[in-house]
């Protein structure tokens, strides 16, 4: 394989890092539009170690008090949220050789800084402020197995099945939360084709099947979710592109709360510039990303503006 190839055993950190939507319980679900994507992410690489991406995903929007969103034990008419999640994710490639097909596995660690303003709210929550904030560890993100399959040295596949374990701080009575208090399932392919000259073009595709929240007897829908982005060399260490996502609930949510608001069924469309640049932190190795979308359209879901940046380092 070309040796562009095997650097990507570096992006291998980023690519394996789903960064933390269509309505769902709390207005937002775990991805966030336009940030789920990475470059190289259809590239799982020959070369074996392990890496650490260190990846801030901010996010600021509204839903209008026109509508009603449920918030844990809280419905409430319109919502303001800001929301700063924070992971360490290390990503481990296995030795598997220079064939067709090669393996990773990754954990993400969270923490994320949530605040929360609703306009109004149902009297489950009485005498209690309508603006509440918080910085909790959020739920761990697994990444069992990632297979990668190289098409050829310019076309290349991946596919894995994130799984969030509802291992972050969660308070039904509160507003601000970072856990979520469901598992969530996330079948995922992602595709990269390098060009000529630096740039790559590379879409990912992915359902999130969520369990029901027993505290809320809450059930979202299953989401749809495909991101691309497209970059071009603007120098020899820089890349300069644009980053898009679209979300959309396949169904209506279910139970008591989800009847009252007609099913909350929802999307989001974001798009915006992406940045990206490799070379050396001192004798390392490193990659760095940062980008901006901002939501053009969304339905029963925060509107706003994401910025995530992401350092990637090898460490073995």
């Amino acid at each position: 394989m070309t040796h562009r190839l095997l650097c990507s055993a570096l992006w291998a950190g980023v690519a394996l890092v789903p960064l933390g939507a269509a309505a769902t319980e709390g207005g937002m679900g775990r991805p966030i539009t336009g940030q789920q994507v990475n470059s190289n992410a259809g590239i799982v690489p020959p070369t074996p170690g392990l890496a650490l991406t260190l990846a801030s995903i901010n996010f600021n929007g509204d839903i209008e008090g026109s509508r009603r969103v449920s918030i844990g034990r809280v419905v409430s008419a319109g919502m303001e949220a800001s929301v700063s999640y924070n992971i360490a994710n290390l990503s481990y490639v296995w030795d598997t050789g220079p064939g067709q097909w090669n393996f990773a596995s990754a954990i993400g660690l969270p923490v994320q800084y949530t605040k929360v303003t609703i306009d109004a709210s149902s009297t489950l929550r009485p005498g209690l402020s309508n603006t509440d904030s918080g910085t909790q560890f959020a739920d761990v993100l697994i990444n069992p197995i990632v297979a990668g399959y190289h098409f050829s040295e310019t076309e290349h596949m991946a596919l894995s099945l994130p799984i969030y374990a509802p291992t972050g701080a969660y308070d039904p009575n509160r507003l601000a939360n970072a856990g979520q208090n469901t598992w969530t399932f996330s079948p995922t392919i992602a595709y990269t084709h390098l060009l000529k000259g630096g740039g790559e073009f590379t879409a990912l595709a992915a359902f999130d099947f969520y369990t029901r929240n027993t505290d809320t007897d809450y059930k979202n829908a299953a989401v749809f979710r495909i991101d691309a982005m497209w970059t071009t060399a603007v120098a020899p260490q820089w890349r300069l592109g644009l980053v898009g996502g679209w979300i959309e609930q396949l169904g209506n949510d279910s139970g008591p709360t989800a009847e009252k608001l007609n099913g909350f069924k929802g999307r989001s469309v974001g798009l915006g510039p992406i940045v990206t640049w490799t070379g050396k932190i001192g004798p390392l190795p490193a990659a760095f990303s940062a980008r901006w979308v901002h939501d053009m359209d969304a339905q029963n879901r925060p509107k706003g503006n994401g910025v995530t940046v992401s350092l990637t380092l090898p460490i073995m």
